[in-house]
Formats: structure tokens, sequence, C-alpha cells
């Protein structure tokens, strides 16, 4: 595709706009000023238009010149950022890195270390993706995601992955304080539970079986989109249910949710971080190894508000 319009052009209409003179242009281009003018008069041919009026005693821009230097300026910066981008992946950095999250953990556990990252001064894109359940695996698997941090081994797809512990998730069976099972004699049995409706974050999974929820044969359930949503749903009493617990700490600290034994406990998760084995941008590794070794994750993890 051929353009009238090159980069050098418009570094020049650019030098000339904030030198004042087609002399000073030359002087920062390192150019004889007869190389400026013979630039600025084959672009004013090849795109048959004035940008100059030199009817004064100095060459102005016209409406058309500044409207073709405005828009230069943007397709400048563009090629800068280009140019740059491409070093950055010659050099083995990401223009991209994609973050998936398992929604059973906040995703200001992430923030710390997205700070540091910024603090690098490499300009690669982050993005933090929340999934639930098996929705985790699946992400990565098809890359929709590039490292994901939550994910069980339950769920995990046969395919050459990288993982690396966390630690495990302990689960406790909330209600809301003035919903029927929490002045219930306990422990709640299946036959106690199944009469309530169960609240339930819908698994994001496209492919890979969902995760199980701990629903009871034949028991109502009401679908949220994530974690957040099923607590908020168990607080107003809408439904009832197994929640991270140290998700629900402030909760139970505020009396919005109260715990019940139930008489088949649910046994923690392991969650860990993973990625494609093949995979060593150094973004990813920067975040590998910076997040296997959060001990704000773990202190995380490790609180019990029960």
């Amino acid at each position: 595709m051929h353009t009238d319009i090159t980069i050098d052009a418009l570094k020049v209409l650019d030098a000339i706009d904030r030198k004042g003179s087609f002399a000073g242009a030359a002087s920062e281009l390192f150019r004889v000023p007869s190389a400026i003018s013979y630039t600025v008069q084959k672009l004013e041919e090849d795109l048959n238009v004035n940008i100059y009026d030199r009817s004064g005693h100095k060459a102005v821009l016209t409406p058309a010149g500044r409207y073709l230097l405005e828009e230069g300026r943007s397709l400048l910066e563009a090629a800068e950022n280009l140019a740059h981008s491409t070093r950055q992946v010659a050099e083995g950095w990401e223009t991209r890195l994609r973050i998936g999250f398992n929604s059973l953990m906040p995703a200001n556990l992430l923030f710390p270390a997205v700070n540091e990252f910024q603090q690098l001064g490499v300009p690669v894109d982050v993005q933090i993706i929340e999934e639930v359940f098996a929705g985790t695996w699946d992400a990565l698997q098809s890359r929709r995601v590039d490292l994901i941090i939550g994910a069980d081994q339950l769920s995990k797809p046969a395919a050459s992955f990288t993982t690396a512990p966390l630690g495990e998730i302990e689960f406790a069976f909330a209600v809301a304080p003035d919903h029927p099972l929490a002045s219930a004699s306990e422990p709640l049995t299946e036959s106690d539970i199944a009469s309530y409706p169960a609240a339930v974050a819908a698994d994001t999974s496209r492919s890979l079986p969902p995760g199980n929820s701990g629903i009871f044969r034949r028991q109502r359930t009401l679908t949220v989109s994530n974690i957040d949503q099923k607590i908020e749903v168990q607080e107003a009493g809408l439904g009832v249910g197994w929640l991270p617990v140290p998700r629900i700490r402030q909760p139970l600290q505020r009396g919005s949710l109260v715990l019940k034994e139930v008489q088949e406990p649910k046994a923690p998760v392991g969650i860990h971080l993973a990625r494609h084995s093949e995979d060593r941008g150094k973004a990813l590794m920067w975040f590998w190894q910076r997040l296997e070794n959060d001990t704000s994750i773990r202190s995380w993890l490790e609180r019990n508000p029960r």
C-alpha cells in the first residue's frame, strides 16, 4: 500500500513547529535547510495541498497543514510505540499479560504485585480477569489468560502445565442470622439444608466440566456471577451454602453471616499458580516468581475468623 505521507515528512513538520523555523528544524534533524524545504515541498506536491502559507514574511501553517501536523503527531507517537514494543518482544518482554484469578480469592490480593511491576517502567499491559471454579483452568487451557492464580487440582485438564502451590482455602457453611437454619440444631443434615435454596456462583468454564458446588439433589438454586455476589445473597438470607473462610471474615465480625456446623463438612481446597510449561515470557516469569513467594497471599489464606 502506497501513501504520500511518510514518517520522515511528519518528523520534519513536527520539528519546524516546535523549533519555530525551517532553520531550527534543520539544526535539530542534522540536515541542511534546503533538505527541510525540499521535504515540505515534496509533501505538498504529493498531497496536492498547501501546507504552509508563504504570502507573509514568515511561512505559517494553513488549516490543512495544522490538521496534518496534529494528526501526524498521533502517527509519530504510534510509530514510536510500535518500535518500542518491537524491541520489547525482541528482548523477551510481552506487550500484554493476562492474569486469571479464581473468584474464591479477592482481586486486590494481586494489587501489590501489579504495583511493583508498574514500578519497573516496562510498558506491558496487564489485564486481570475473574474466573469461577473450573473456568480458571478453562481460561488457561484456551489461552484466554497467560497465568492463573487460585487454580484447584480437581478440575485440572490433561496438558503440559507448570504449577506451584499457594496453600489451602477452608470452607464454612454460612447463613444469614435471621435465616431459619441459623437457629436450627447442629450439625445440619442434608434434609435440613436441601429445604432451602442454595446460593451458587456460576462456573465460567466454556469447555471443561463445571465444578461441584456442593448442591444437594433436588435443592433449589439461586445462581449469581461470582463469589462476591454469592456472599451478598447469603447475607440477604436468599440462599445458603459453603463459602471460603478468608472471604467472610468481615461479614462474620459484623454479624451479617453466622457459621453452622454441618454433618458432612467440606474439605479444604488446595490452590495453585499455573501456566503453560512452554511459556516463559519476562513479564509472565516476573509475576510467577513474585506471586509464588507472596507472603500476603499465604497470610490471607491462613486467616481463620471462626
